[in-house]
């Protein structure tokens, strides 16, 4: 076999990892967590207000994850807008 088809058959093989890879993820950021699943991991920008933050119990800036807000019960509304 020649260098050409080695390498040609080398960068096929990682494509098509990588590929599916990336879809396999990209499926499950597009599903609805299941009845009773847990909600995935994000991150959200921490509000520039300061009642906000306060209210929410988080420090001053960069992101946060929803188990950094100081509440016993937190309520996410999740609006789908095409």
């Amino acid at each position: 076999m020649s260098q050409w088809m080695k390498r040609f058959l080398f960068v096929a093989m990682v494509s098509i990892v990588v590929l599916g890879l990336a879809g396999s993820g990209l499926k499950a950021a597009t599903e609805p967590p299941a009845e009773g699943g847990v909600l995935p991991q994000f991150e959200l920008s921490v509000p520039e207000d300061a009642q906000a933050r306060a209210y929410l119990g988080l420090p001053g800036s960069g992101k946060f994850a929803i188990p950094q807000i100081k509440a016993r019960l937190v309520i996410i509304e999740i609006f789908s807008m095409y």
